[in-house]
């Protein structure tokens, strides 16, 4: 029999734990590794609490009934939910991850996709019952340091700055018809980037929906 646990209390900790001991290790070099090394970590620490972590869930796995036009994205980077199948689930957590880094250039395209992360954790939580939703984001240093602050830099480097209505930096390219994002929360998140107990040159944040 599974044990009890209050995983709405504490699994915001138990991301931030993460992210604090691993966020500057080498163990982490692009955001498939973040992926699976969170994936790994909240495996072990959920072990005998009768939870699944699983990967690239696509929502409909949850209940093929829900609207396909209701998100922007199907897949979700890590799910963790009770009992054996995730459409009878009754506690369902969902996690998206981005890791950018300054050598792969495309920031401004890298801030966008971050924000479509906080819009889809939203539709998550809002239309397939989800108990909460997360977003963490991982840096280098430099891309919070560049030379512009203005457009679709401020949300990464000006502190305080709300984000909701986002435009597309490069414009409207197929495959990709909508050219903004909204993200609808009350009060509007605001990124508050953290730097690994370890030290580094690496800033994460951590937002929940």
């Amino acid at each position: 029999m599974a044990l009890p646990i209050d995983l709405k209390k504490t699994l915001f900790k138990t991301l931030s734990d993460f992210m604090d001991v691993y966020g500057s290790s080498d163990e982490l070099y692009n955001e498939i590794s973040l992926q699976l090394e969170l994936g790994l970590y909240l495996r072990n620490a959920l072990k005998g609490f009768g939870f699944k972590v699983q990967y690239e869930r696509n929502i409909e796995s949850f209940n093929p009934r829900l609207p396909k036009s209701g998100f922007v994205k199907k897949e979700i980077d890590i799910v963790i939910f009770d009992g054996d199948k995730p459409g009878t689930s009754k506690e369902r957590y969902a996690i998206e991850l981005k890791f950018l880094k300054k050598e792969n250039g495309k920031i401004p395209e890298g801030i966008y996709a971050c924000v479509t992360d906080m819009q889809f954790m939203e539709e998550v939580k809002k239309y397939a019952d989800f108990q909460d939703t997360y977003c963490i984001t991982l840096v280098d240093d430099s891309i919070l340091r560049g030379s512009s602050s203005d457009g679709i830099y401020e949300y990464f480097r000006k502190p305080g700055t709300p984000i909701s209505r986002i435009q597309k930096p490069t414009g409207d390219h197929k495959g990709d018809p909508a050219y903004d994002r909204n993200v609808l929360s009350s009060p509007a998140p605001v990124i508050s980037w953290r730097t690994p107990k370890a030290g580094g040159d690496r800033r994460y944040y951590i937002l929940k929906f």
